[in-house]
């Protein structure tokens, strides 16, 4: 089996060079036209300053938990080990680095105070926000698959109560915009669920599962449909061959109908959860510290909407185009079965 293409036959390599030139043209043109375009901009660039969003070296203040007096200091290597001694002979030995020593022996300390810095690798906030956006996407992946199965099987039921129920899932969902359903599930859904459950002191849902909520329940209503789709175009008579061998409707549904309707729902798939992968970024409307909403918080304290703007273009192509690359493997391995 091999993929359809448009490709004219007869057209020899110098046609293909050909246009292969002319793209690579167009591309760098667009790109040196980009370029020009910046350097007309009355603004200074600080891409040295982008790395730190991602990984920096931070001071760490050291500071005493108790009350008393520095009783001893001992250097260990580059360290020091200093010893807190309270009133009632408690102590605390805190382990310093000696170039940073804010306190003498004899010193008398409270709690809180600083007696050393020490550096320590910390997550910037781009990866903060980056690894959301993953988590999120991830979770209402899973959950958008399963969700839009059920909903899609019910949706061609026999069932007419589930085929109605479906069908006003479907159409309530696709109906509406995904920014009104990421309001209604924080802050309807979100204060009632969180309001019942601290009455009767249970944990409160976090503000990121809503989110999800409002995710895997947009993306099943459409997948529903693809599902739906995708079943009816496999030939009726695939179930009936099935069932004339004893086979019952689950199992023909499941062993016969589905694998097929997966290969042809595949790149709608796809498509749909990449779409997703983007509308994750409306989260950050509702507390959600996503790849955009710190991208936000970032150009707020650095003043560098530029840089920070296009990174975050450029790290949600590679979501995108790191999960368009797992389905056309994906793709290609089912071809090859």
């Amino acid at each position: 089996m091999s993929g359809y293409s448009l490709r004219t036959p007869g057209k020899g390599r110098s046609y293909n060079l050909f246009w292969k030139t002319f793209f690579f043209i167009g591309l760098f043109a667009t790109i040196a036209g980009l370029y020009w375009t910046t350097q007309q901009v009355d603004y200074v660039w600080r891409w040295e300053r982008i790395p730190n969003y991602f990984y920096y070296e931070a001071d760490l203040d050291i500071t005493t938990g108790i009350e008393g007096q520095i009783s001893s200091i001992k250097k260990t290597g580059q360290n020091s080990l200093v010893l807190v001694r309270g009133e009632d002979n408690e102590s605390f030995q805190y382990e310093v680095p000696s170039d940073s020593l804010m306190v003498y022996q004899g010193d008398s300390v409270f709690v809180g105070d600083t007696i050393g810095t020490k550096k320590e690798w910390k997550m910037g906030l781009l990866l903060k926000g980056l690894l959301i956006t993953l988590k999120v996407s991830a979770i209402s992946i899973v959950f958008g698959i399963a969700l839009g199965l059920m909903t899609g099987l019910a949706r061609i039921s026999a069932n007419p109560a589930l085929r109605m129920t479906a069908i006003t899932y479907i159409e309530l969902i696709r109906g509406s915009p995904l920014l009104v359903q990421i309001f209604i599930w924080y802050f309807v859904l979100g204060t009632l669920i969180n309001s019942l459950l601290s009455k009767y002191d249970i944990p409160q849902v976090p503000p990121l599962w809503f989110g999800v909520a409002s995710l895997a329940i947009f993306a099943g209503a459409y997948v529903a449909e693809i599902v739906r789709a995708g079943i009816q175009s496999v030939n009726r008579g695939q179930m009936e061959a099935a069932r004339s061998l004893g086979m019952s409707k689950f199992y023909a549904m499941k062993h016969i109908i589905l694998p097929q309707a997966f290969r042809r729902i595949l790149p709608p798939l796809a498509g749909q959860f990449i779409s997703m992968i983007k509308d994750s970024s409306l989260l950050g409307v509702i507390a959600i510290r996503d790849l955009t909403k710190a991208t936000r918080e970032a150009v707020a304290t650095s003043l560098q909407p530029f840089e920070l703007w296009f990174l975050c273009a450029v790290l949600y192509l590679i979501l995108t185009f790191a999960f368009s690359m797992f389905v056309q493997y994906l793709e290609k391995r089912m071809v090859q079965r």
